[in-house]
């Protein structure tokens, strides 16, 4: 005989099946600021026309599916919630596949005879990286999003979280030049030295550079050059290095930074005997 466990087992994976399907619209997604989510692949680097050697990182991104779509009338933000990289459901617990599927339970039943109509679900699998962007985005819930959204975007920023090293000194952490090799030294080369300070303050400050954990930091590398998309294998080019390990996930936005060419608070120089 089966245990009731397995009974609402059973009757949670008949629900999701029944849940009807968001219909996938083919119509490209509007973003005020584009955005996608991947992973790295590794570095490589090509050659342009002329002989010059440029490295470059290949970034897998996309499809990413639309899973939620907030508005500032009832969320207080206008956003959307995507997701990377099919997770099986057998892997994911109930409250992760309640973010993508309408599961039965007695809160959705009760909200359901009070009238409150329920957020619409993206009907797919269980994602293993999702993140947000905070923009007015106009996107369905359901909708996919592909590389082909970063189509006429020169420049790119990546988010990625860095190689984590451990606890790691202050030559190798903050550059440091150690100390001398020769005699009044001993066995203490790659030290920080002294760290004191006079009677007043008579302690030392916050955020003074130290040994510690070093990596494991949340990274972007700004206004990367976008050299090469590629539609049918969901690839990105970028020019120069992305923080994280090669199959780490990272977050591809357009860049937002904006260089100034002139105008009022740009510095000027001015040679000598110029007037």
């Amino acid at each position: 005989m089966a245990t009731e466990n397995q009974k609402e087992e059973t009757a949670e994976s008949q629900s999701e099946n029944e849940t009807p399907a968001v219909a996938e619209t083919s119509k490209p997604v509007e973003m005020d600021r584009k955005g996608l989510l991947g992973r790295k692949v590794g570095m490589t680097q090509i050659f342009t026309e002329d002989g010059t050697v440029v490295p470059v990182t290949v970034i897998e991104a996309g499809p990413c599916t639309v899973l939620l779509s907030r508005s500032a009338e009832r969320d207080g933000y206008d956003a959307i919630q995507v997701g990377y990289r099919d997770k099986p459901r057998r892997l994911a617990s109930r409250s992760v596949r309640g973010q993508v599927v309408r599961l039965d339970s007695k809160r959705a039943k009760r909200r359901g005879l009070a009238g409150i109509e329920m957020v619409a679900k993206a009907d797919c699998e269980p994602q293993r990286f999702v993140r947000e962007f905070r923009d007015e985005t106009k996107a369905e819930v359901g909708q996919k999003i592909t590389v082909s959204v970063f189509e006429g975007c020169d420049s790119v920023d990546v988010i990625g979280v860095t190689k984590g090293r451990g606890t790691a000194g202050v030559m190798k952490r903050h550059g440091f030049a150690g100390q001398r090799a020769t005699h009044g030294v001993k066995k203490v080369h790659r030290h920080q030295g002294g760290t004191g300070m006079c009677q007043s303050p008579g302690r030392l400050f916050k955020g003074k550079k130290m040994a510690g954990r070093f990596g494991n930091e949340r990274s972007t590398m700004r206004n990367l050059r976008l050299v090469n998309i590629d539609n049918d294998r969901n690839l990105l080019v970028v020019r120069g290095a992305v923080p994280g390990p090669n199959g780490g996930y990272v977050v591809v936005r357009q860049t937002n930074k904006v260089k100034r060419t002139g105008g009022v608070g740009t510095p000027t120089s001015k040679k000598k005997g110029a007037k």
